[in-house]
């Protein structure tokens, strides 16, 4: 299989060869393979713990309403509160 790779991929490449870090270029791809494969398991898993978690609130019921008067007043409450001189 040959790979095309872009000049700063290639230079990127060339310089974790460098660092001794890897054998060869080979052993850099690879590794890239192996950890895109990895952050796409690990987005798979968090994907489908938002599924789970949506189902359960969805499970839950209908929400209460909100009682908007009484969230104003709170809110007034509050603020008459904190700017009190």
């Amino acid at each position: 299989m040959n790979v095309s790779l872009t000049p700063e991929l290639e230079k990127l490449v060339q310089e974790k060869v460098a660092s001794g870090l890897y054998n060869s270029a080979s052993e850099v791809i690879r590794e890239s393979l192996r950890l895109l494969h990895e952050r796409d398991r690990v987005r798979e898993i968090r994907l489908e713990e938002l599924r789970k978690e949506i189902q359960k609130g969805l499970a839950s019921g209908q929400p209460e309403p909100l009682d908007i008067e009484a969230i104003i007043k709170e809110a007034e409450t509050e603020f008459a509160s904190e700017n009190r001189v």
